[in-house]
């Protein structure tokens, strides 16, 4: 498990807890890295995703787990710039969305007039993060 015991752990640690978007980047088959903005939640050990079933990024998990995420950084592109790397398992069975994940996106579920049936049913493929490194300044 990731250790975030220095001042800059900390600092990640604390957007991973509060942040509402990450980047995910997989690879596609043919090696292209796949940037994709994701709602996510922290646990404290894993990033917990989840996604269409046939989207690119299952896929791409399936055939190669190791995975990166990233922050958006400062505007002035100086500080503030976080990058975590990982492995990614796309769980088999269904789980049920958590309750923090729910309070954690109820107001961008409807600002986006999307409602947690549709997520359900649309958005059923979660996929596990385990992190293993961070980086950034």
């Amino acid at each position: 498990m990731i250790q975030f015991k220095d001042d800059f752990g900390r600092h990640v640690l604390g957007r991973l807890e509060h942040e509402l978007i990450v980047w995910l980047t997989t690879v596609s088959k043919d090696g292209t890295p796949q940037p994709n903005p994701v709602w996510f939640i922290w646990d404290g050990e894993t990033c917990l995703i989840f996604t269409q079933p046939e989207s690119a990024k299952v896929q791409n998990i399936k055939r190669s787990p190791k995975v990166s995420l990233h922050f958006e950084g400062a505007s002035s592109g100086e500080d503030d710039v976080v990058v975590l790397i990982g492995e990614a398992v796309v769980n088999e069975d269904p789980i049920p969305i958590p309750q923090e994940y729910r309070v954690k996106y109820e107001q961008a579920l409807k600002k986006i007039n999307f409602t947690w049936e549709k997520m359900e049913t649309e958005y059923n493929t979660a996929i596990t993060i385990h992190l293993n490194k961070y980086r950034g300044f």
